[in-house]
């Protein structure tokens, strides 16, 4: 894969940006626990608006897409993010750093995000053949998972070091960086012809009806949806328990609580290497949509659900790390199969619409669920959220189980 230049160009530039945002994933959180001072539901809701673009604007991002040149949106939206983290720093050496702004920064970022995953995903099998794409979806998400498992354990120390405004910079440049090489990939990128006559409304449509009509594809949609409705309940909480100093957190350094997202990295890196020989000695004999359902929903559930009640301040927090790590490593099957299995299936001028269709029932689940973890972190406690959002994951196997195709 690494011979093929533009393809290179687009693992630097996700890679770059990936490594920045492995330090905002604990800086817009701990912003918000600590110099802002936020609640377990102001918590949650932060979560919840780094996901409400995809709720929002998921559907017509994959239509607008199709009709746009994908290298572009992607190099677009990577200025924007940069710029509004660049605004968070900003105001904290202002003094005016303030709970809406986070949100309506997370909100933006959560909006870009959208239309750079859809343009990425579909990019990809232009630049790579059909029968390489597996290979191009492993080498990316290894390199993204071994950069995500080194950087959260920096950015901890980072944020420990200079705060976590200021640590928001590095994502900031990361993701100037990545428009730089995005920018600089040589295949042709030209505007997809418009059909004449055809709205917006039925070109969703269009995106819709193939996916809820193509049988493993709705069942992997359904299972993905389930799968991060239950899992962001636990995951808007997870920050609250690890850094919170109230009733019930357990007060634990930015260091500290970098090693949980590190091991989440590592274990995902360790799936993403297993993923292919998995898919060669399993696919054939079990069927792919057994091998995804063993692989998202029994075994990584269970391991999380192991996890829970060692998330204690003592030597048990090492035994949490690392189950949590493992549930990662046996999810990978699932992300990385799923994404390859629907670049494969799905014709060229519908993939921006058929992304955007299961990044708006998947990713648009997890608002929800980051809403749901607010109400219940609040009102009934933070550890009782993770419970109910690792309990509920166990669920996601369920249209799988259903399937047809999973039973071949």
């Amino acid at each position: 894969m690494w011979r093929l230049p533009d393809f290179r160009r687009l693992w630097a530039g996700d890679t770059v940006s990936q490594a920045g945002t492995a330090v905002t994933v604990l800086a817009l959180p701990l912003v918000a626990i600590g110099p802002l001072g936020a609640s377990p539901f102001g918590t949650g809701l932060l979560v919840m608006c780094e996901y409400l673009g995809f709720l929002l604007l998921g559907l017509p991002a994959g239509a607008w897409v199709d009709r746009m040149r994908r290298r572009r949106v992607m190099v677009v939206t990577d200025l924007v993010r940069a710029l509004l983290l660049a605004s968070l720093p900003v105001a904290a050496w202002c003094g005016v750093l303030t709970l809406p702004q986070l949100y309506a920064v997370a909100f933006g970022m959560s909006v870009c995000t959208a239309f750079f995953d859809i343009a990425y995903q579909s990019h990809l099998p232009g630049l790579v053949a059909a029968d390489r794409l597996l290979a191009a979806n492993v080498a990316l998400e290894s390199t993204r998972t071994v950069t995500a498992a080194g950087g959260p354990g920096a950015g901890g120390a980072l944020i420990a070091a200079v705060g976590a405004p200021l640590a928001l910079v590095a994502d900031a440049v990361s993701f100037l960086a990545s428009a730089l090489l995005l920018s600089r990939i040589r295949r042709p990128d030209p505007r997809p012809e418009r059909r004449p006559g055809t709205r917006l409304r039925a070109e969703i449509g269009e995106g819709l009806r193939f996916v809820f009509r193509t049988p493993v594809l709705r069942a992997l949609t359904l299972t993905a949806a389930v799968s991060n409705l239950c899992g962001t309940v636990g995951a808007s909480m997870l920050l609250v328990l690890l850094a919170g100093e109230g009733e019930g957190g357990l007060g634990l350094s930015p260091f500290l609580c970098g090693l949980v997202f590190t091991a989440e990295a590592a274990g995902g890196f360790l799936g993403s290497l297993l993923t292919a020989r998995v898919a060669a000695r399993l696919g054939g004999r079990f069927g792919e949509g057994r091998v995804v359902m063993c692989g998202s929903v029994v075994v990584s559930g269970v391991l999380w659900l192991l996890a829970l009640p060692f998330f204690q301040a003592d030597w048990r927090f090492a035994v949490a790390v690392a189950l949590q790590g493992l549930g990662w490593t046996a999810f990978m099957p699932f992300k990385i199969g799923s994404v390859a299995l629907r670049q494969r299936l799905v014709p060229e001028p519908l993939l921006g619409r058929v992304t955007a269709t299961f990044r708006f029932v998947v990713w648009g689940c997890m608002p929800l669920g980051a809403l749901l973890g607010a109400l219940l972190g609040q009102y009934a406690g933070v550890r009782t959220a993770l419970w109910a959002g690792a309990l509920g994951e166990l669920l996601a196997v369920l249209p799988l189980a259903l399937s047809p195709r999973s039973r071949r």
